[in-house]
């Protein structure tokens, strides 16, 4: 059973963004040393920005905001101080937290062949032009991106890569694949008896 094609969930007004994961204290002023998820730092770590944070429930920190008041680079890291974080002691009890802003979904990344995750999350995924499932969430790691296409059943991780996705089309919704050998055949095995 392959998911509803016709259903697309209304675009939220504003959507947030996952930028940063803050890794470790830094120095004895509250520095934190960041690893970054956006490909526009500049864009992001502006001087004033707002970040949400996303920490335990029982985290001292749930539920607040971190204002960036400077950033720069020590050992070719982006470091960080914030408003609030004024010692190692604070500093330390954000390590692990994930940083996110809020950003207009009808701005674009401003590469060619780029996208947002709440830009593909819901495209139809259609291979030979028969929809074989929907993009349910993008998973981000350091060789590569995967797309999680729901297949109406099970999950299939498809690396994001031209070789294997050549063409996205967000204003028709939908996501070609051709994936490797293997990968969805066996899904197409199990649907034919």
């Amino acid at each position: 059973m392959s998911p509803d094609a016709s259903s697309t969930a209304p675009r939220p007004e504003r959507v947030e963004l996952r930028v940063a994961r803050l890794v470790k204290a830094h120095g004895l002023k509250g520095a934190l040393r960041l690893e970054l998820y956006t490909d526009d730092p500049e864009l992001r770590f502006q001087p004033g920005a707002r970040f949400t944070l996303q920490v335990p429930t029982e985290s001292p920190w749930f539920g607040k905001t971190l204002t960036l008041v400077s950033v720069r680079e020590v050992n070719s890291s982006p470091v960080a101080f914030f408003e609030g974080v004024e010692d190692r002691s604070a500093a330390e009890g954000l390590v692990k937290a994930i940083l996110w802003v809020e950003h207009d979904p009808e701005i674009r990344p401003v590469e060619d062949d780029a996208w947002f995750d709440h830009q593909l999350v819901g495209l139809r995924v259609e291979r030979d032009g028969v929809q074989v499932g929907v993009v349910v969430r993008v998973e981000h790691f350091p060789a590569q991106d995967l797309l999680v296409i729901d297949t109406g059943g099970s999950e299939v991780l498809l690396p994001f890569v031209k070789a294997f996705v050549p063409r996205v089309d967000s204003d028709t919704g939908v996501v070609e694949i051709t994936p490797p050998g293997g990968l969805f055949e066996t899904l197409d095995e199990e649907s034919a008896s």
